[in-house]
């Protein structure tokens, strides 16, 4: 019986690989006919790089960029800290072309340009979905949606300022939002954005939020001096249900893999962990025999409080007194961004049962 995957990112990627090597036979259904960008996931932690050379696939050979730190920032006041782990940057376009060659490489049958629309039509016995953020009619829509909305765009930064950047992910905080910068292959910065969709009226549009943000942020406006956009117009998505987590129901039919089982909120740069990690999952889980209640039940033990700090902790610097005393405490004793940085990543008990084979 063929396992059927639907969504070749991260999650569905890893999966098919997992199920292929151990002797199942995988088809994935990706909708897209080529690699493409997509609005996030192009930070990549320890955790997502260890299951990324599980699957074959070694980031620094694709160009990525190394991040060792993070700085935080609010209005004038910022703070530097080195990051608890290695971490680099990398496109999701680069990331997930890569993703789906090793699962060719594995034997598993890749349809590209394959759009799902309804669950229904597909007969097998076991189905795999792993279409990120994006609903599918057949599966009730994941978590309720929240008033943000995230934008990313690509720029060429003047020499300065990609120096300046190297090594660094930067998190500048504002009122209901955030932008986050950082370096991906060959010098290109990756911009994104987190605002309220009343914001975003108000400033007229992505330009308009862009100057209002420049104007009370002389480090982003310093960042972005001259810088070259490199899309046509950005990214776009909206109706984000940050802190959903799947729970199980008794008659579990569908293996939801990545955003559609857990939705950290992306500040915390942790999505293609989890989602690396779901995929990882399921894949032990079948393999062993076991059913999609099971595997729910594993995954949601593992990342639920992990998406709840990350939740408390973006609705905290949403707030004006949480950004300034966010910052306050980064620059007083650095080791409070180190302490937040592993306290939003996978358990990393977990993650070596996972690696070891052992999946729940």
């Amino acid at each position: 019986m063929t396992t059927v995957v639907i969504g070749g990112g991260p999650a569905g990627s890893a999966a098919s690989i997992h199920l292929a090597r151990a002797g199942r036979r995988v088809t994935v259904l990706e909708r897209e006919s080529g690699p493409v960008h997509k609005v996030c996931g192009d930070f990549l932690s320890a955790e997502a790089l260890r299951s990324l050379r599980a699957c074959g696939v070694d980031p620094a050979r694709l160009g990525a960029a190394p991040i060792d730190r993070v700085r935080l920032v609010s209005g004038r006041r910022e703070a530097v800290a080195a990051l608890p782990f290695a971490a680099c940057g990398l496109t999701r376009r680069t990331l997930d072309a890569a993703l789906l060659d090793a699962a060719r490489d594995a034997g598993v049958d890749v349809r590209a340009g394959t759009h799902v629309r309804v669950l229904d039509d597909i007969e097998v016995a076991d189905v795999l979905v792993a279409t990120g953020k994006h609903a599918l009619r057949g599966v009730a829509r994941v978590g309720r949606p929240g008033p943000l909305v995230g934008f990313k765009t690509y720029l060429r930064l003047r020499a300065p300022q990609t120096e300046a950047l190297r090594g660094n992910v930067e998190l500048v905080l504002y009122a209901g939002g955030y932008a986050g910068l950082q370096l991906v292959e060959d010098d290109t910065a990756t911009l994104c954005l987190l605002a309220k969709r009343s914001r975003l009226q108000s400033c007229g549009g992505f330009d308009g939020l862009i100057e209002s943000l420049r104007r009370v942020s002389p480090h982003l406006d310093r960042r972005l001096d001259d810088a070259v956009p490199l899309l046509a117009r950005p990214l776009a998505i909206s109706g984000l249900a940050y802190g959903h987590v799947h729970a199980p129901r008794p008659d579990e039919r569908f293996w939801r893999l990545g955003d559609q089982a857990a939705v950290i909120p992306s500040l915390t740069g942790d999505g293609v962990s989890i989602a690396l990690h779901s995929g990882t999952l399921a894949a032990r889980v079948l393999a062993a025999g076991g059913d999609a209640r099971a595997y729910h039940t594993a995954l949601r033990r593992t990342v639920r409080g992990q998406v709840a700090r990350a939740h408390a902790m973006q609705r905290f610097l949403g707030t004006a007194i949480g950004r300034l005393s966010a910052v306050a405490a980064c620059r007083a004793a650095p080791i409070v961004l180190r302490a937040s940085a592993r306290a939003t990543r996978i358990d990393p008990a977990a993650e070596r049962r996972l690696h070891a084979g052992q999946a729940f």
